[in-house]
């Protein structure tokens, strides 16, 4: 009897062991050798599969080489931010074949191929399945799909018709104004000048602006929070350039407890936030017109609305996705004027010409021409996000390629906002007088320009993202010049 139950639990032993290697070997190396096999039938060059880590050990050491080293003040800045991508499409071409680990990743290079996989409305192309240890960050728009992305862009919409911007003006202006006036006191009185460093003053800046305007406190209230997602945003870097074992999140590690601790700091504010947000909306529903305030309202409204949990992951993203952006543009434009004075100096002229003195209204702000012009060079030249991806969930095509579903597509928006063949010989050079008739009309191919992604799930805030970065740099022209020397200095005007 005892030695029947015995064998019988050898047997099952076996049978699991049996299973768990048949498991991995499909995982490890069947699966991507089908699925490689599959796509370089068609034609498509690449690397071939590594087992396990694919490539990300070469893409991380390139990467690592690249940051290693100091900058040029150029341009040529493709080199430094996508060496791996770079060196691969310029090996095995527009559409090329690399490894996520064990997951197949097409790089597409071609507009028109690009702007089909962003403008699809039948669900086939996807958000690729995501670390978990990224979702710590957040897990609104960015992440959702199908019907719950729906009604969560549904909801959050309203807070960025033109009509609400206007009205998020004066909050922009107050803002932009504290940031002079502390700039004012930098200034040495007896120079008439002061260094600076740039980036902290633009995050400082945007992360105002948002709290001003979507959660109706400031940055001195908002700052811890500010503080934790900067945090959060480098473990989750650090996470997307390592290999994801299932699993290892819950191991307790001195960085996943970091990390729990982080998200729970995160959630207690933003739920502070929330909690001071519906009482003031029980005595003044007026206050409903931020977009903590909507998504509150939509709360109220039944099966229709936002659950308390997604109303604290929605926050996440505006805070990250709408500060870190918009803050970089800024830095990189005044970076890029203090390196070409003379398009500083016509943005000013303009500025004067149409401003005067006097903080920009919505009205002077749309008629900003030479301003728009520097800030989609800008964009075009140091793109906020480097590069977009996808996943297919089911068979589909793009152009002639016929792509089984498990396959990851990467549209490197940075590479075609300096691709010669659309933007000329001079890719890799400042000039915004490429925008001089329009955005259709900058380059040789209308669909080569997509700094907010493109289609259906274009950024919902691109409108406040141009109005603040329009808004900021006219008064920060109104009052000071940026100069380049040995080191890059602000004067007062």
């Amino acid at each position: 009897m005892v030695s029947s139950v015995f064998i019988t639990l050898i047997i099952c032993a076996l049978v699991l062991l049996l299973w768990g290697a048949l498991k991995a070997f499909y995982s490890l190396w069947w699966k991507p050798k089908r699925l490689e096999k599959q796509l370089k039938k068609q034609g498509i060059k690449g690397t071939p599969y590594k087992i396990l880590y694919g490539d990300m050990k070469e893409y991380i050491k390139l990467i690592t080489e690249a940051w290693a080293k100091p900058i040029n003040l150029n341009h040529q800045i493709t080199p430094r931010v996508v060496p791996f991508i770079k060196n691969i499409v310029q090996t095995y071409g527009k559409v090329s074949l690399i490894w996520a680990g064990t997951t197949p990743r097409l790089i597409i290079l071609d507009p028109e191929m690009m702007k089909e996989v962003l403008s699809d409305k039948s669900g086939h192309f996807q958000k690729p399945p995501m670390n978990p240890l990224i979702l710590m960050l957040a897990k609104g728009l960015t992440i959702l799909e199908g019907d719950k992305w729906s009604k969560h862009r549904r909801i959050i919409n309203p807070a960025f018709h033109l009509e609400k911007l206007k009205g998020m003006i004066p909050a922009f202006s107050i803002s932009c104004i504290e940031l002079i006036e502390r700039w004012k006191n930098l200034v040495d009185p007896t120079q008439g000048s002061c260094e600076l460093d740039v980036w902290p003053e633009m995050e400082n800046l945007t992360a105002d602006i948002i709290s001003r305007t979507a959660f109706g406190s400031n940055y001195k209230e908002g700052k811890r929070l500010f503080e934790l997602q900067k945090e959060q945003i480098v473990l989750t870097i650090e996470a997307m350039q390592s290999l994801y074992i299932p699993g290892f999140r819950f191991l307790p590690t001195k960085k996943n407890q970091r990390r729990n601790y982080l998200a729970k700091e995160v959630k207690a504010i933003l739920t502070g936030f929330i909690s001071r947000k519906e009482e003031l909306i029980r005595t003044d529903q007026s206050s409903t017109g931020d977009l903590l305030g909507l998504l509150l309202q939509s709360n109220n409204t039944g099966n229709n609305g936002m659950a308390i949990e997604d109303v604290i992951e929605e926050c996440k993203v505006f805070y990250v996705a709408g500060q870190e952006t918009t803050s970089s543009l800024l830095t990189w434009t005044i970076i890029a004027l203090a390196m070409h004075p003379n398009w500083q100096e016509k943005a000013r002229e303009e500025v004067q010409e149409i401003c005067g003195k006097n903080a920009p209204d919505f009205k002077a702000i749309n008629n900003l021409k030479i301003v728009t012009m520097i800030i989609y060079e800008v964009l075009r030249l140091y793109s906020p996000v480097v590069e977009i991806y996808r996943h297919t969930c089911k068979r589909t095509k793009v152009g002639d390629i016929s792509l089984p579903p498990g396959i990851d597509l990467t549209l490197p928006i940075l590479l075609i906002h300096h691709e010669n063949e659309f933007w000329g010989d001079d890719a890799e050079e400042f000039k915004p007088e490429r925008f001089a008739e329009g955005i259709l009309n900058a380059s040789k191919d209308q669909q080569a320009f997509f700094p907010f992604s493109w289609g259906p799930k274009i950024c919902i805030g691109q409108n406040f993202a141009m109005i603040e970065a329009k808004m900021a740099l006219a008064m920060i022209l109104q009052n000071f010049s940026c100069n380049k020397s040995n080191n890059s200095s602000l004067s007062k005007i």
